[in-house]
């Protein structure tokens, strides 16, 4: 069973990497990324206080919003680079930034 997703569908982008190891995906966040990461976790982190409904929860309750909030974030921001880096997201600045290192190398 081949569970590749690149086998499955077909990118509409240039491909830069088929299947980018973590760090390089990690080292491909964009300041949007970084943005959409450090919003989702606060929005976590403010709805978790919310959610503490007695007073002595809103603590613990806002904790755990923002590590929901922080492995949430994480995963969008990195889905989005990964799936810029394999051609299925607009990658018009990776190909460019891509290509001057290889010839460059």
């Amino acid at each position: 069973m081949n569970t590749d997703i690149t086998a499955s569908a077909k990118p509409e982008y240039p491909v830069i990497d088929r299947n980018p190891a973590f760090t390089k995906v990690v080292g491909n966040f964009n300041t949007l990324d970084y943005c959409r990461f450090i919003t989702l976790t606060g929005v976590s982190v403010t709805v978790g206080y919310l959610s503490g409904i007695k007073p002595g929860i809103k603590g613990p309750s806002m904790v755990t919003g923002g590590l929901i909030g922080l492995m949430g974030g994480f995963m969008y921001a990195y889905q989005n680079s990964a799936g810029r880096l394999m051609g299925f997201f607009p990658n018009e600045g990776e190909v460019a930034r891509y290509q001057k290192r290889d010839f460059s190398s």
